[in-house]
């Protein structure tokens, strides 16, 4: 299957982007109903020998995982609410469906950015 069928949707179904959007939103969804990670919430486990400096940078990226998640799943959404597909407009003879574009980089539809996020995150 090739990635512009990934993308073509049907009556009744999400497309992938629909799909990738769910999916980001409920990381988001999630990230902000989590109680604040704390070392005694994770079980940071014991460092060989146990190196006060790892110790404080483990306790630091727990303390700010959650407020980062949520961050990133933002940035995400952003870049999907700019990539959408739009239909480009044509007429076609065809019975095939018009061809689509990306609302905002005008490249045909799934663009570049659309396909690395799915890549990525799916």
């Amino acid at each position: 299957m090739s990635v512009s069928d990934m993308f073509a949707s049907s009556m009744g179904r999400l497309d992938d982007h629909q799909r990738l959007r769910l999916y980001v939103e409920g990381i988001r969804d999630r990230a902000d109903k989590a109680v604040p990670w704390a070392p005694d919430t994770v079980g940071i486990p014991p460092q060989a020998g146990e190196n006060a400096l790892l110790r404080i940078n483990d306790v630091a990226f727990y303390a700010n995982a959650r407020d980062e998640v949520t961050a990133l799943a933002d940035f995400c959404l952003s870049l999907l609410d700019l990539h959408h597909p739009r239909d480009c407009g044509g007429v076609s003879s065809a019975e095939a469906p018009a061809a689509l574009r990306c609302h905002s980089c005008m490249l045909r539809w799934p663009c570049p950015s659309v396909r690395e996020l799915a890549r990525l995150l799916a």
